[in-house]
């Protein structure tokens, strides 16, 4: 029996991947004494019990290799107020953090205010999967506010609290 193989086009794999609407996160950890993060929209829960969500990140991100180092991250989950976060963790700045107002979790990772809401996490298994490494982490830390999440979709940004219910 012969294996079918797949020419699927990335341009249209790109185009799937944009009807699929996600919250915006920016993932933060503590990399010698200097803060590190940046913007994924590859997070999920997992389980509720025990508490477990995965993140995933590229490779070759500049922020990769300090959270392989970890043994915990943050998750914060943005606000509809943090247009000016996401663009600049999205970017390639080296501080990313300057002038930025944040306080560090109670297991040190770099919680950011604003966000609408946040966890930290104990990095418990790191597989890899192609260019990406999937971390799949136990919840010990969360808070949440009353702000909207930011959600992506097809490139854009919106505001996650003026979503229309479905009847």
């Amino acid at each position: 029996m012969t294996t079918p193989t797949s020419t699927l086009d990335s341009d249209l794999v790109k185009q799937v991947n944009r009807r699929f609407v996600t919250g915006v996160t920016v993932v933060t950890t503590m990399d010698g004494g200097v803060p590190r993060g940046l913007a994924v929209n590859a997070f999920a829960s997992v389980s509720l019990e025990p508490p477990t969500v995965m993140v995933c990140v590229q490779r070759t991100s500049g922020t990769h290799d300090c959270l392989f180092r970890a043994g915990h991250l943050a998750v914060n989950i943005l606000s509809t107020d943090q247009l000016d976060v996401v663009t600049r963790f999205a970017g390639k700045s080296p501080d990313k953090f300057a002038g930025l107002d944040w306080a560090p979790g109670p297991f040190g990772s770099p919680l950011l205010a604003r966000s609408s809401a946040q966890m930290e996490v104990e990095i418990r298994e790191r597989l890899q999967a192609s260019t990406h490494t999937v971390f799949i982490c136990r919840v010990v830390d969360a808070r949440v506010t009353d702000t909207p999440p930011m959600i992506y979709s097809a490139g854009r940004f919106f505001d996650g609290g003026e979503l229309t219910e479905l009847a």
